[in-house]
């Protein structure tokens, strides 16, 4: 079936993703465990979907237009957590007046973000805000319980705005630093008087170990839904897990050692993540895909590649999330069934 598909193309498996949904799912619910998965890996209401009918409580977003994406692609998606600190007049309508329309709660890590939030809700349906902490991520977040504390009075005092709870993005490898962290800020926050009903944590390489930190109370795995190259590496899952692959055909033999294919960094990525080559060739682990152009692989072997112009390959990206943000659609593929054709709703969404 996949020849009828015109390369290079993202080619995601349903039957893998449906599998990896429901194995974390199973996981989280025998800890006790809510999921919020991130959709920035998939991008497609359908997916979320999936997701939700395994027993998600709700999606997160990283970005407003992306959300407004989601929503507007699935009557079955209204309640999102945006991950993202929320900047400019332009952005607080928007947040809003989707609001306005769906369950939405944030995230902020200062108190111009927490002023902004308050100035636009202060005559709308109270919004709920969590404090975002950095645990050794060093992205954004507050970087101690005491500071966390401190923003999250001037949110319970802000009008408009309610505390919901607090956040993080660990390190891969930071289950430990995490509990830490977040059990010190949730018990002086509780000291305080305030509720901390939310504790939400993420990060698909360590999320069969969220039950470590037990203080989390919320999970936000992203790439799980696909897996990738990258998770292979760090022991989360195995190459039959990878539900997205790249399907790519070969233009060029130019030397015995060497083929090129019609995939390059516009639809394979040139993030490296700490390995080695841009992806992985499924059934062929003598090959490496070593260099990367705009339209080009350059695919080599220690010896003869042993391929011929027209062959297909499968390659596994280093990172899968990227990969969904190239293309207008991906080709579902299932068992018994002809492929599918799926637009990505949220490509693009980056504002």
């Amino acid at each position: 079936m996949a020849e009828a598909i015109s390369t290079p193309a993202v080619v995601v498996d349903i039957d893998v993703a449906a599998r990896n949904i429901g194995r974390f799912q199973a996981y989280a619910d025998a800890h006790g465990l809510r999921v919020r998965p991130h959709i920035k890996t998939h991008k497609l209401p359908a997916v979320a979907e999936m997701q939700l009918s395994a027993g998600a409580i709700g999606i997160t977003c990283q970005k407003i237009s992306e959300a407004e994406a989601m929503a507007a692609g699935s009557a079955a998606i209204r309640d999102v957590l945006l991950t993202y600190n929320i900047v400019g007049d332009d952005k607080l309508a928007a947040l809003r007046a989707l609001a306005g329309r769906i369950k939405v709660s944030v995230v902020a890590d200062n108190a111009i973000v927490v002023d902004g939030l308050s100035a636009a809700f202060a005559s709308a349906e109270p919004l709920t805000v969590l404090v975002e902490c950095n645990v050794g991520a060093d992205r954004c977040g507050v970087g101690a319980p005491e500071e966390a504390l401190a923003l999250a009075r001037r949110i319970a005092a802000a009008p408009g705005l309610v505390f919901g709870g607090l956040m993080t993005y660990p390190p891969a490898g930071g289950v430990a630093k995490t509990e830490a962290f977040m059990a010190a800020a949730k018990r002086l926050i509780e000291s305080a008087g305030m509720p901390v009903a939310c504790v939400s944590s993420g990060g698909t390489p360590d999320m069969m170990r969220a039950h470590e930190a037990p203080t989390t109370t919320e999970y936000r795995p992203g790439t799980y839904a696909y897996n990738d190259r990258s998770l292979v590496a760090r022991g989360a899952c195995g190459w039959e897990d990878c539900a997205l692959v790249v399907l790519t055909t070969v233009v060029s033999t130019p030397a015995p050692n060497r083929a090129i294919v019609d995939a390059g960094s516009k639809i394979l990525t040139s993030d490296l993540l700490g390995l080695s080559g841009y992806g992985h060739v499924l059934g062929r682990p003598d090959l490496a895909v070593d260099q990367l152009s705009e339209e080009h692989g350059r695919v080599v072997a220690s010896g003869p590649t042993r391929l011929q112009v027209g062959d297909r390959l499968r390659i596994v990206p280093n990172h899968a999330c990227v990969v969904s943000n190239m293309v207008d659609a991906v080709h579902v593929v299932r068992s018994g069934a002809a492929p599918a054709l799926w637009r990505v709703a949220a490509r693009g969404k980056v504002e």
